[in-house]
């Protein structure tokens, strides 16, 4: 399962050059992130890459109350220090967030609030956040809405609630539909459901926009195999390897299509490629053996819990409609 991590979403729209200056870059594509909640901890991570687009201070403004978002050097620095500190220690970040909040902190304070909760763990409650904020802005900047019903996605998938983590995904999607990683998103959890054609449907829709993205032929190699048709399966893996020779995922994917077609000889050489690759203990080394057992690895299920998301360590390019 794959998460990206969450990032300060107001810096990069309001002043990018000023987030420029400061160290940070622009946000990569699903591999690590767009607008994201962590790191990748599973097949086909770091290989999407796109890029996002910054907005002002005046076009993230508005709605609903929260008016518009005061780029003073002192409030930018204000949340800068917030989100680093909800990203290392969300737990002591939560208090003074809320109190600069309350103070009238607006969005900014919100989203760092939001970033804390899902950092120390309180997924469902961070969700709820992400939610608030993309409702309470209205129609307002319909790119950065998107944004935060994706980031409200992932932390309800955390949660465990995937259906909820479906219907803010597909909201994500209403506003944003040219976007990959919304339709990745999406179709991780309808993996999480066991809901292959669903999730197959939307990995082609990636996959439109994003051609031979290794990640995702992998992810929907995955899902054909799961589905029950390891012919599919071999085709994107191998699509995947001819892209990216010795991508281990990819080698791990195919292996396993392999051996659901009773091919145990060539599921072999791919495992046994793994193993030459990837460090000793690893996870993948862990797949890889199990595979050389004869073991297939079982559908995820809607009730397991992802592994634990990383805390955020880049901001998004937090782009869309303006």
């Amino acid at each position: 399962m794959l998460f990206r991590p969450l990032a300060p979403i107001l810096l990069a729209i309001a002043l990018p050059g000023l987030a420029l200056a400061q160290g940070q870059v622009p946000l990569p594509g699903l591999g690590a992130g767009r607008a994201p909640l962590g790191q990748g901890q599973g097949q086909g991570q770091g290989q999407g890459q796109g890029q996002g687009k910054a907005g002002t201070a005046q076009e993230l403004g508005a709605g609903q109350g929260l008016g518009l978002l005061d780029t003073s050097p002192d409030h930018l620095r204000r949340y800068n220090e917030c989100m680093a500190l909800a990203r290392a220690e969300p737990l002591k970040a939560l208090p003074p967030a809320e109190k600069w909040h309350q103070q009238g902190g607006g969005l900014a304070a919100r989203h760092c609030v939001a970033t804390a909760m899902f950092n120390a763990g309180r997924y469902a409650q961070a969700a709820l956040q992400f939610e608030s904020i993309a409702r309470d802005m209205g129609r307002e900047r319909p790119g950065l809405r998107a944004e935060l019903w994706a980031q409200a996605g992932q932390a309800f998938v955390e949660a465990g609630a995937i259906e909820k983590a479906v219907e803010a995904q597909s909201r994500a999607l209403e506003l944003k539909s040219d976007d990959a990683d919304l339709w990745l998103d999406r179709g991780i959890s309808f993996g999480l459901q066991r809901a292959w054609p669903r999730a197959i449907s939307d990995f082609d829709r990636a996959l439109a926009i994003r051609r031979d993205d290794i990640e995702i032929l992998v992810l929907r190699a995955a899902a054909w195999r799961h589905a029950g048709n390891p012919a599919k399966a071999l085709e994107d893996a191998g699509r995947a390897l001819k892209a990216a020779p010795g991508h281990s995922e990819a080698l791990l994917e195919r292996g396993f299509a392999y051996l659901a077609r009773g091919d145990r000889a060539s599921a072999n050489l791919d495992f046994s490629s793994v193993l030459r690759l990837v460090p000793p203990g690893s996870s993948a080394a862990r797949s890889a053996e199990a595979g050389l057992r004869g073991d297939i690895p079982a559908a995820p299920s809607a009730v397991e819990r992802p592994a634990p998301a990383a805390a955020p360590n880049a901001p998004p390019a937090a782009g869309g409609k303006k």
